[in-house]
């Protein structure tokens, strides 16, 4: 075969590979599909924001795997495969013996947190594979998908790197225990770590094995989520710590196959939504926080996950009614004028608030030109790629 017709035939087989819908359950698999299309095309806004990608992309190939083994500090197991961390609103106190037990200082970060990288490096391999993995996909170039590969691997396949799959250590209080069932929120990133693996799967570097060998990792951690009492305590909490525990059980169902299991918890969750919304769409919880605003937009976009993850199982949670007449998009219509700062927010919020955090969520609302008015001062305030080219 002439080295010609070999390059045809290489990438006629990544053609084939990439037209195919891959398979993700946060993200909008037709909109990555119909981004692919207008590349083809040479669209001019999506190429300007493939540009962008690409650039970032290019600046994450060089970097050092991460791994839960690098952290300098180990936990009580005495065994740096397992994660750990420490609670971030948490205090040495002057007036104790040797500062503990440590005191709560809600919405104020104790700097002590970034001494163990486990937190920092799991963001950093959300961040790292989800924009290599969209790379690849959008420019066919392998060398992206390669790197998304190894960070997967070192972080949950090979075994002198890989993190042990269970939380038992996370978001420790000095003094007071060694892990806590709300450290389960530090592992929302391996939501779209899970979809950065299936947009990979049609790549050469990303293999069946590893990809079956990945979701053996993420059913042995939903088993311990469902399971250990950490787990339990999670599961059961009211407020946003609820939200996320179900947003993260039901992608991990559905990334491992169990339909079933992803069904139940979705309408399990649907009495914790109803619990957590008033009448106006308010959510009481999390306006008792000091980043009231923050904590309001993050607790619904752990909503906006778990209603897309419902769609898969055939439950519509977008037009689902609370016992007081409340709807998702009734929450987010009561948040805006606050979070634009159209009106004064009456609660507090002691750290600076971003007001484009709420704008995916007016992307995914279905009737989003009823926000128009609002939609080009936020997409104006974007500065994240990954938003622009997945949602708008």
């Amino acid at each position: 075969m002439k080295p010609h017709t070999l390059t045809i035939f290489a990438l006629l087989i990544w053609w084939t590979a990439i037209s195919q819908v891959p398979t993700v359950y946060i993200i909008d698999a037709g909109r990555v599909v119909e981004l692919k299309k207008k590349v083809d095309l040479r669209d001019g806004r999506t190429m300007a924001l493939v540009s962008q990608l690409i650039h970032q992309a290019d600046s994450l190939v060089g970097i050092r795997p991460m791994s839960v083994i690098d952290k300098a500090l180990v936990p009580v197991s005495g065994n740096k495969h397992d994660y750990m961390s420490q609670a971030p609103y948490f205090w040495y106190d002057s007036t104790k013996p040797n500062g503990l037990p440590y005191f709560r200082r809600d919405g104020v970060r104790n700097p002590e947190i970034y001494k163990i990288t486990d937190r920092t490096y799991l963001g950093q391999l959300e961040n790292a594979s989800s924009k290599l993995a969209l790379a690849w996909y959008l420019s066919g170039n392998e060398k992206y998908a390669a790197k998304a590969a190894l960070l997967l691997r070192t972080w949950f396949l090979d075994e002198a790197t890989r993190m042990n799959p269970h939380l038992e250590y996370g978001q420790a209080i000095p003094g007071v225990n060694t892990g806590r069932g709300i450290g389960i929120i530090e592992t929302i990133a391996l939501t779209n770590i899970a979809d950065a693996a299936g947009i990979l799967t049609g790549s050469n570097s990303w293999t069946q094995n590893d990809h079956a060998a990945l979701q053996k990792w993420y059913g042995s951690y939903l088993d311990w989520l469902i399971t250990s009492q950490h787990g339990k305590d999670e599961r059961r909490a009211k407020n946003n710590h609820g939200t996320w525990y179900y947003a993260q059980a039901i992608d991990f169902a559905l990334f491992t196959g169990d339909k079933a299991k992803a069904k139940q918890l979705v309408e399990e969750s649907l009495a914790r939504l109803d619990s957590q919304l008033n009448s106006d769409g308010q959510q009481p919880l999390e306006l008792e926080r000091t980043t009231a605003l923050g904590y309001s937009t993050m607790n619904l976009k752990g909503w906006f996950i778990v209603a897309r993850l419902a769609e898969k199982t055939g439950i519509d949670l977008w037009n689902f009614k609370t016992s007081k007449g409340a709807t998702l998009t009734s929450a987010v219509e009561w948040l805006l004028p606050y979070a634009i700062g159209e009106k004064s927010w009456p609660y507090q919020q002691i750290n600076k608030y971003n007001p484009s955090e709420i704008y995916p969520l007016l992307l995914q609302l279905k009737a989003n030109e009823k926000y128009n008015v609002y939609m080009q001062t936020l997409k104006q305030a974007n500065k994240d790629v990954m938003t622009a080219l997945i949602w708008e």
